[in-house]
């Protein structure tokens, strides 16, 4: 088992060059799936339940990441890693579902009143734009930190943190808005 001492052997240039066509990648992923048009298919999987799963993993996420600052800034840096890795399995967790979900069901129209419709547009582009960004961000941020590059992982972390924490609390409201607005 590696210890949280082992620093990965990855070169810079490599590094980076990975975290992008990982990033790269997820993102032309999931915009095929949403863009994808579905045949009909007479054995679906019941999947009504991912999309709250989606919404609690994200809620998870921004808990998870708004206690790991508050551990960073006292200076409990055992705790803050547990956090942030946490946060980041979360996030992943609510990637693969959020993929499966899309995958197979296709997206979901908005069915709320039209005078909010401007308002879960505004929210909705705003978490898809910065969703795309955070991965990449995310990854360089964690990449640096398993460095032991504390500068720049704390350089980076100042951009990260605030953007990852909205995406993840913009996909819990963007769910709310979708499913359980009157119609």
């Amino acid at each position: 088992m590696l210890s949280a001492r082992v620093k990965l052997r990855i070169p810079k240039m490599r590094a980076g060059w990975v975290i992008g066509g990982v990033s790269l990648l997820v993102v032309l992923v999931v915009a095929i799936l949403l863009l994808a048009p579905r045949g009909a298919s007479p054995r679906r999987l019941d999947l009504s339940a991912l999309p709250r799963l989606n919404a609690g993993l994200n809620a998870a996420s921004a808990v998870l990441l708004s206690a790991a600052y508050l551990f960073i800034r006292r200076r409990q840096v055992k705790r803050h890693r547990v956090c942030m890795l946490s946060a980041f399995s979360s996030s992943v967790l609510f990637l693969v579902s959020y993929v499966i979900y899309h995958a197979i069901a296709g997206s979901m129209r908005f069915a709320g009143p039209d005078w909010i419709r401007p308002i879960y547009f505004a929210i909705l582009t705003s978490h898809i734009v910065l969703a795309a960004l955070v991965l990449p961000l995310a990854l360089t941020t964690l990449y640096r930190a398993w460095q032991g590059r504390f500068v720049r992982h704390r350089r980076i972390a100042r951009w990260t943190f605030p953007i990852w924490l909205y995406v993840s609390v913009s996909g819990v409201v963007v769910y709310l808005m979708l499913y359980h607005l009157p119609g």
